[in-house]
């Protein structure tokens, strides 16, 4: 009786060492596998054995990782001071290298990224940082990849997330922004303006060389007035008639005026 409990044991024993030594790799991962302290390489996915105290393994994630870089507080290159967080994107192409080469890939990355944010853009001037954003970024992914791809781990994007700036050149950059909108305005208001004098000056030359087209356009503007019940109607003089008037008006002040006596005696 004792016998079969002792091999009741064992078999349970065993049964307990084989599940415990079963282990299951998503696709998504993959395990480096280290024996009596020794490295073997990666394994998986599926279905591998790990022996209790002889094997040891690491699980590496493969998908891409989005590693939020916090707000930090810079000096631009134009003396501005500013706040700026992003984040980084990367993805471990070899497992192995990612674990033999850096204790803590994860945390080596996000303070590489750190760091390299902070170095990059106290470079830059504030306007730039402001629009040249995708230039910055690819300019910080090319120089952080080049750090990390010893350690297996591509870094694939780098993005600028905010740039808080101070009240002060808020309310600056404001007011910047306020003018060129006036100045723009002004300047189309100008334009339209030119425009509109150079199109007029055409309309009066063309009426010009045809006088019934100026009395065509008068009658089609009362025409417009008309409409109105109440309106008043102002009917334009011609300007050759005003310079009839003026022309009758000198005649007739130089012919009331006296004639000098001559001095010339008669014969």
């Amino acid at each position: 009786m004792v016998i079969v409990w002792i091999l009741v044991v064992v078999l349970a024993l065993g049964v307990l060492l084989v599940l415990t030594s079963l282990k299951v790799i998503p696709e998504y991962e993959r395990a480096v596998f280290f024996r009596l302290g020794h490295l073997k390489g990666a394994r998986g996915p599926g279905l591998i054995v790990v022996l209790p105290i002889i094997d040891r393994i690491t699980r590496v994630g493969l998908r891409v990782v989005a590693l939020e870089i916090p707000l930090q507080e810079l000096v631009t290159k134009d003396n501005v001071t500013v706040r700026v967080n992003g984040v980084t994107y990367y993805v471990v192409r070899d497992p192995v290298r990612a674990v033999m080469s850096v204790q803590n890939f994860q945390f080596a990355t996000a303070q590489v990224s750190q760091v390299t944010l902070l170095s990059v853009l106290r470079q830059h001037e504030l306007d730039a940082l402001l629009r040249d954003r995708e230039s910055i970024s690819s300019q910080l992914r090319e120089i952080i990849d080049a750090t990390t791809e010893p350690w297996g781990v591509e870094v694939t994007t780098v993005e600028i997330k905010d740039v808080e700036l101070p009240d002060q050149m808020r309310r600056a950059m404001a007011r910047e922004a306020e003018s060129e909108r006036e100045r723009r305005a002004k300047v189309i208001h100008a334009r339209g303006e030119l425009e509109a004098a150079e199109a007029l000056g055409q309309a009066a030359a063309t009426m010009e060389r045809h006088p019934a087209a100026l009395q065509l356009r008068t009658l089609a503007t009362l025409a417009e007035i008309s409409v109105e019940k109440n309106s008043t109607i102002v009917f334009p003089l011609p300007f050759e008639l005003l310079r009839v008037f003026d022309s009758l008006a000198r005649n007739l002040d130089a012919s009331a005026r006296p004639v000098a006596p001559s001095d010339d005696p008669g014969p």
